[in-house]
Order: C-alpha cells, then sequence, then structure tokens
C-alpha cells in the first residue's frame, strides 16, 4: 500500500471522490505522453493509440472477469447506459408507444396493459442511471416501471412479472453509498432477462459483484481516478443475442468504409454498441488506472477507504452529528445478498448533518476550513479515497464543533 500511496498527490482535505478523483501518477504521465505523441507524430500514432485501447480491453476484462472482446470503450457513463437502454429497447421489439409506469405517490401502475419490453428502475438513484431508460420509452420498444426506495432483491421480487425483460439498478448509490445485491438480484431474476449496472461508484473503490452484471458502463472520473472522456462498457456474450445496436453508428458495424450497400451487419461483441471510434488518449488514461487498480487489489483499497472513512464517522459523530451509510452500514429492510455478493452493505460514501445548524451554513464552514465535500438534500457527503490524509478526521471533527457551538449560541 505505501507504494500505491506514492501515487496520489490530492490536496489535504479532499473528500468528494464521489463526485472527481483527482488523477494518479500514471494516469498524468500517460495524458502527458499521448499529447506529446499526438504533436509530434501522424497517423502512426493512430496504431500505438489502437494498442492501448487493446491492452486497457484486456485489463478491464481482468477485473470484471469476461473476454476483452466484450468490452468496448465509450465517452462516459451516461454514453454507455443510453446505448444499454437502446440496445434493450431493440432487442425487445415490443409494439406500443412510450410508458413510464408507476405515480410518482402511489407506485401502482397505470390503466392498461404494458407492452412487452417492461424495464425495473429506481426512481430515486442519480439522474444519470434513469433518464437513459425514459428517453429510450420516449422512442418506443420498451416500458420503464420506476421503483421506490434502494434496489433489493425483496424490492425487485415484487414487481417481477412475465412483462419485465431488465433490471437497471446502480452497484453503488451515490447518494446513501448503499451497494446494491447484484448477486442476489440476477439470481432472482434469472438468465432470460438482462441486468444493467452503473458501476461508476464502485469500480475501482469496493468489490462487487461484476458477475452479475449483463451490461455494465463506468466512467474512470471518480475512483478509478483516470480523469474525463473514456468509459468501459462491458456486454457480456450470454445476452447479446437479446440485445440489438439501438446506438450503434459507423464504428459498431463490419466494414463500413469498403461496403457496398449500408446497413452493414454489427460487429461482435461490445463494440457493435459503439456510435464511434473513442477518444484514444482518455482510453490509455482509464487502461492506466485500472491497471493500477488490478495490480494493488480492490479488496486492499476498499479495506484502506473504510479504514479512513470510518475515522471520518467517528469524528463526525464526536462532535455531535448524524451519521448514515459507511462501510458497516446496515442493510435496507429486508435486503438479501446472494452468494456472490459481498457481505458489506455500504461502500465508500457515507453523508452526516448536524442537528441544529443549516446544511448549507455547514457546507460553508467546511468548504472555508479546507474540506471538499458536497452538499445533497440537506446531506454532507464524505467520499474519501485510500491516498485521503487520516488526520482529515481531526479537521472534520474540530470544523463541526466550532459550528455547533455557534450554532447553539446564534
Amino acid at each position: 500500500m505505501p507504494e500505491y500511496l506514492k501515487k496520489f498527490a490530492e490536496p489535504f482535505g479532499y473528500l468528494d471522490f464521489a463526485r472527481f478523483g483527482p488523477v494518479s501518477d500514471p494516469v498524468r504521465r500517460v495524458l502527458l505522453r499521448e499529447a506529446d505523441r499526438l504533436h509530434r507524430h501522424g497517423w502512426d500514432a493512430l496504431e500505438s493509440l489502437d494498442a492501448d485501447t487493446a491492452a486497457a480491453a484486456r485489463t478491464a476484462g481482468g477485473l470484471l472477469g469476461c473476454a476483452p472482446h466484450e468490452i468496448a470503450f465509450v465517452g462516459s457513463t451516461s454514453h454507455g447506459l443510453f446505448a444499454a437502454a437502446h440496445a434493450v429497447g431493440a432487442g425487445a421489439g415490443a409494439a406500443g408507444g412510450p410508458r413510464t409506469v408507476g405515480g410518482a405517490a402511489s407506485g401502482g401502475t397505470a390503466g392498461g396493459s404494458a407492452p412487452d419490453g417492461t424495464v425495473l428502475v429506481a426512481r430515486n438513484d442519480f439522474p444519470g442511471a434513469v433518464y437513459p431508460w425514459l428517453r429510450a420509452a420516449d422512442n418506443g420498444g420498451l416500458t420503464v416501471r420506476l421503483l421506490e426506495g434502494p434496489v433489493t432483491a425483496d424490492l425487485v421480487r415484487e414487481h417481477l412479472d412475465d412483462q419485465v425483460r431488465a433490471v437497471a439498478v446502480c452497484a453503488v448509490d451515490a447518494a446513501t453509498g448503499y451497494r446494491a445485491p447484484l448477486a442476489a438480484i440476477k439470481e432472482l431474476i434469472g438468465p432470460d432477462r438482462i441486468l444493467v449496472v452503473d458501476a461508476v461508484q464502485a469500480l475501482g473503490a469496493v468489490e462487487f459483484a461484476a458477475d452479475a452484471a449483463d451490461v455494465l458502463a463506468s466512467g474512470g472520473q471518480k475512483w478509478l481516478r483516470a480523469g474525463w472522456g473514456a468509459a468501459v462498457l462491458m456486454v457480456r456474450d450470454r445476452i447479446a443475442d437479446r440485445i440489438g445496436p439501438g446506438l450503434s453508428g459507423w464504428s459498431g458495424v463490419v466494414d463500413p468504409i469498403d461496403a457496398p450497400v449500408h446497413p452493414c451487419p454489427p460487429r461482435p461483441g461490445a463494440v457493435a454498441h459503439t456510435l464511434t471510434n473513442p477518444d484514444g488518449p482518455a482510453v490509455a488514461a482509464l487502461g492506466a488506472a485500472l491497471a493500477l487498480v488490478r495490480e494493488e487489489g480492490t479488496g486492499r483499497i476498499e479495506a484502506r477507504i473504510g479504514e479512513v472513512l470510518g475515522g471520518l464517522l467517528a469524528a463526525a459523530r464526536a462532535a455531535g452529528a448524524e451519521t448514515g451509510g459507511g462501510p458497516t452500514a446496515d442493510a435496507p429492510y429486508g435486503s438479501y445478498r446472494g452468494a456472490g455478493d459481498p457481505a458489506a452493505h455500504g461502500s465508500g460514501i457515507a453523508r452526516l448533518r448536524l442537528p441544529g445548524a443549516e446544511p448549507a451554513a455547514v457546507h460553508r464552514a467546511l468548504t472555508a476550513a479546507g474540506l471538499s465535500t458536497t452538499l445533497r438534500a440537506g446531506w454532507i457527503r464524505l467520499s474519501p479515497h485510500a491516498s485521503t490524509d487520516p488526520g482529515t478526521a481531526e479537521l472534520l471533527g474540530e470544523t463541526l464543533a466550532h459550528v455547533r457551538r455557534g450554532a447553539r449560541t446564534a
């Protein structure tokens, strides 16, 4: 771990990796190398970038337990999820117009029968994991059934019927840090339904049942610390015949340049769901970040994050704060975990609030003290990494205590 930690240099007090992770030194060097290559070379630079992309696919496949051809690279997590949603819609081949099922208050179904191709989506997931399905439904081919609350196996079971074609879930919830039981959900829905996973708050930070995911998308800008511009899109062979190339562009088809007529047939593998060639330097950077995680081991990284986050939460509680989430968070009621799921229900994300103090004022005080956090829905989100200085906990506790004293005397 000491050698791993030497590769990072984020500012003291940075606790916002769920939003953006300052890149590692290996990633920084790859980006500089690629910029120089593009500055000094012509078309031959493309050959090197292609080799970097192939290497990144092998590394991603090793981390996720899949073959390299089941990996493609797109521009962002959202891009990958839009591709997934339209692929499920294209594969459904269902009649009928767009439908969103589930009232905002009751959670009941709208009148009439839903067409085949229903997808279960959590209403309160991060919007980037919800809108791809809503927009795909707008284009026809599937129905979105919105679920209330954290996605547990029990919640999915309540809504499972013959019309459900897929379940979309975040491996880790961006607001609460809840880690979904992917293995249990996949075991429940079976091999004939598709499990689509947004892994951007999990990959590189915590262990999760990646083998349960049929489709997975994750950008590199958060816990992987690879910067923006590239995301992993995994599409397993086991479901390839049940989806279609809904957003496929020229890069996803066979022989697009010299084809006598169009459309051309889709290429085999995950690349069939790409719009165009990826950002080569960004993919190379993502490959370096993935290699660093594989070299150190996700389990070791998760353990260190848990130690740091545990210290922060202890300091916050000692200062009078209410906390939620974290590595030892309790499971939502009725949460069942499958054989492949980690024992922990929490992750590297936690949150706090200070009774009697305005959340915005608390956030301003933390920022003024040099602590980078995110304010969401009245809670302060904490998301440290393995490289976070443990001394940050002392500063957090002192700042919260100062704010609380001020709130009492106000």
